[in-house]
């Protein structure tokens, strides 16, 4: 009953927020089965079925180097001691992977995109792989970062710790995605002005928590940001998409949260109503004392990380050149700021190169002779909207958005 209270409230909730009755929003609620607590999975043609392959021999299909890569179960962060010199973009070798389940595999000749759904003029339409890579093309280059990236940090920093992969700051990285804009499929699907989400379906299998099939990983996107610049992409960094990050199709959504960017597409339903999956509601929500709105997760938060091991060794009395990144879901970074005297003062990194929104740009900061002693590396960036990374955050359960000054470690002998 507890459940099915929760869902009643945030199907009301969501529903205001899309200019729905009291009346259409509690027959929403009523639309949710009580024992998922989500809408089911509805497959709309048996090809996808065909397509789905969920015992894979590992959670994740290439190498995993020690070090490259942390391990946390299905999960593997991008170590950022390893990240120096590589240039602007991750290799897909070196990408960080994030899966709920495990990757699937996937035959691209036999795959089909199916559009359906209340906000088409029509019965939909369905797209083989190469129909979709003759549309007309798209690349962009865009970072994809989990909403749970920091995590730690919680706990570590705060003394609030939330449960989940235990990330630090390595689920994240910028490629080179190609594609077909989600606005030209929708076009093609005959998209009409009552549409209001619009909800990718993967193909991973399905999330089985305490006994309750919650159906493949899916979450609505409102058609406003669908339409707007969401990329379905086919390659990434001039490849055809690795099997990890979502062969044959996934979806990017540039400076949103990594779980907008849907991986493994199958289908993708357009309503002219609010959708709702577990992803909307009971995860990926702002949870907890400061967040009595429940805020459904949107686009990432300033952050900023050095490329460079937690306790690493710094030379005796000589200047080191260190370099990070810092990124915003919103704007470019318009400046960084360095303490090593935790706070008590500040000095301006230099940008190095690309910045822009959705994206990160590359750092350096020369830290100065110091005695034999541990320090800690504060890196704070402010965006050009005019973010800037706290000292703190408040914490929610989901340990989401964790945006806060993170204090780096280093040693001096």
């Amino acid at each position: 009953m507890e459940e099915q209270a929760y869902l009643a409230e945030r199907s009301e909730q969501l529903a205001r927020r899309a200019g729905l009755t009291r009346r259409d929003a509690l027959k929403l609620g009523a639309a949710l089965p009580v024992a998922a607590g989500v809408a089911r999975f509805a497959p709309v043609g048996s090809a996808v079925a065909a397509v789905r392959d969920t015992t894979p021999p590992s959670p994740i299909v290439k190498e995993l180097p020690a070090d490259w890569f942390v391990k946390l179960g299905t999960n593997a962060e991008m170590r950022w001691d390893s990240v120096q010199g590589l240039g602007y973009t991750i290799p897909n070798e070196r990408f960080f992977v994030r899966d709920h389940t495990a990757t699937p595999t996937i035959d691209a000749t036999t795959w089909e995109l199916k559009v359906f759904g209340t906000g088409l003029s029509g019965d939909g339409a369905s797209f083989s792989y190469d129909q979709l890579q003759a549309l007309p093309s798209r690349e962009i280059t865009s970072f994809i970062e989990c909403a749970g990236n920091g995590r730690s940090f919680f706990g570590l920093q705060q003394g609030t710790p939330a449960a989940g992969s235990q990330w630090g700051l390595g689920a994240v990285g910028v490629a080179r995605w190609k594609g077909v804009l989600l606005s030209e499929v929708l076009d093609r699907a005959g998209v009409t002005k009552q549409a209001v989400d619009v909800m990718p379906y993967g193909l991973d299998a399905d999330v089985v928590t305490n006994g309750v099939d919650y159906g493949p990983v899916r979450r609505p996107l409102p058609v406003a940001k669908a339409l707007a610049d969401a990329l379905l992409a086919y390659e990434m960094n001039g490849a055809p998409l690795p099997p990890d990050h979502g062969y044959p199709l996934r979806l990017v959504v540039p400076g949103w949260v990594g779980v907008a960017s849907t991986k493994w597409i199958g289908q993708i339903e357009v309503s002219a109503q609010p959708l709702f999956s577990l992803w909307n509601t009971q995860q990926y929500v702002m949870l907890g004392d400061a967040y009595p709105d429940k805020p459904v997760l949107t686009t990432q938060v300033v952050k900023s990380a050095w490329e460079l091991a937690r306790g690493a060794a710094l030379p005796y009395r000589r200047r080191a050149t260190l370099t990070g990144r810092a990124w915003s879901g919103t704007s470019g970074i318009a400046w960084v700021d360095v303490s090593i005297d935790q706070g008590a003062t500040w000095t301006q990194a230099k940008l190095l190169g690309r910045n822009g929104p959705g994206n990160w740009v590359q750092f350096s900061y020369s830290f100065p002779p110091q005695p034999s002693g541990s320090y800690e590396l504060w890196a704070r960036a402010t965006d050009a909207s005019g973010r800037t990374q706290p000292a703190t955050v408040p914490f929610n359960t989901g340990g989401y958005l964790f945006g806060a000054i993170v204090r780096h470690p280093v040693v001096i002998h």
